[in-house]
């Protein structure tokens, strides 16, 4: 997908006529693949490699970065939808930004790749914005807290008990205690080996690691609440999608059924959708990146505190973490292993999680303090 080129600006910068403020001047769309360091998959799914959608958006001599983990296609949703909704909107008013785009999909079908063009946008500008006033992004939203506690998150179900340990123990090695792996897997055929895989994890990282495991929605409702029992077992303490996050009835079955808190959410393209999963769910899990940008990130994570549930944020760690510090609610972010590769070798600024947690916008730069590396950037660029 060819990128929209940025207009030539001559002279000072367009400024919205009512308030003075700077305008969005263009955005631009670049479609990034990566290779995995090794074959993934989870117990419903198998890949070889991961496509990033990364926006550029400009205004007032700033730039701010937005992106997505989705179909290429979904550049061509941002070039050809929606930026001629956003070019010239105020730069500072986010929200009627991500309302205009909201209204412009309406006959497109907003869930999937459409959300996923409207979350990068949203974030592209939110990260403008907090650029053109030079605060880190978590300062302009509000801190709710310093640290974001992380887990890291991998154990896919193709590696070998080899690969496991070693992944296990480069983040034991960095101070997480937290840790998630992929179980389920050919479609919750393998119980046994999902079991197996459970057990060597608590076994190599001691009695006092949170383990987490994931299903993918893999397992039947009664499968699910036979495997979750046996989990108990280990300790498991986090049952993620145990059925297919559709199936609300089930989700909530499995709550009721299993000490392990049951969660589900990152497939949540608006915001009706996580008011609808709430009662199945001990923890709500919102992806800003599918589910319309921060904006409706901070959104989801308000609707949760007023169930009394807290939020976890799903994979792009970068991209989730100053919004994390603004929500007294969260639980954790995933520390997602493909996407901490990929934005470590995208971006300068990238985040070092060593104790557990991170720190976004501590050294003070502004935005969310990532800077694209050209080189990179331009190995992976998929052209044509």
């Amino acid at each position: 997908m060819k990128s929209r080129p940025e207009a030539v600006r001559r002279g000072p910068a367009p400024k919205d006529t009512a308030t003075g403020a700077p305008t969005v001047e263009s955005l631009r769309v670049h479609v990034l693949e990566f290779p995995t360091d090794a074959p993934e998959a989870d117990g419903t799914f198998a890949w070889d490699r991961t496509t990033m959608v990364l926006v550029q958006a400009r205004g007032g001599g700033a730039s701010g970065l937005g992106y997505t983990y989705g179909d290429r296609a979904t550049a061509g949703v941002i070039t050809g939808l929606l930026h001629d909704v956003v070019v010239g909107l105020p730069a500072f008013d986010v929200p009627a930004a991500n309302e205009a785009m909201s209204r412009a999909v309406r006959n497109a079908g907003r869930p999937g790749l459409i959300a996923g063009a409207v979350s990068a946008i949203d974030v592209a500008l939110w990260d403008l914005k907090a650029r053109l006033l030079e605060l880190p992004l978590a300062d302009l939203l509000g801190r709710a807290r310093t640290d974001v506690p992380v887990y890291g998150s991998g154990g896919f179900t193709t590696y070998t008990d080899r690969r496991l340990a070693e992944q296990l123990d480069g983040w034991s090695g960095q101070g997480i205690t937290r840790f998630k792996i992929k179980i389920g897997e050919g479609w919750g055929t393998r119980e046994r080996r999902d079991l197996e895989r459970a057990e060597r994890a608590r076994a190599l990282l001691g009695d006092d690691a949170e383990l987490y495991v994931d299903a993918n929605g893999a397992y039947t409702r009664k499968q699910a609440v036979r495997i979750g029992r046996a989990l108990d077992g280990v300790g498991v303490g986090w049952f993620e999608e145990p059925v297919s996050s559709d199936d609300l009835t089930g989700l909530a079955r499995v709550r009721h059924s299993v000490t392990a808190d049951v969660a589900a959410g990152e497939y949540g393209y608006d915001l009706p959708y996580f008011a609808r999963m709430i009662p199945a769910v001990d923890c709500l899990q919102a992806d800003a990146t599918r589910c319309g940008g921060i904006t409706v990130w901070l959104r989801a994570a308000a609707l949760a505190q007023a169930h009394g549930l807290q939020l976890s944020g799903h994979c792009a760690p970068h991209l989730h973490a100053h919004a994390a510090a603004a929500v007294p609610n969260l639980r954790h972010q995933e520390w997602f292993h493909d996407h901490v590769r990929i934005e470590n070798l995208l971006f300068d600024g990238a985040l070092d999680p060593a104790g557990g947690t991170v720190r976004p916008g501590r050294d003070g730069e502004p935005g969310l303090g990532l800077t694209i590396r050209p080189d990179v950037a331009d190995r992976h660029r998929v052209r044509g």
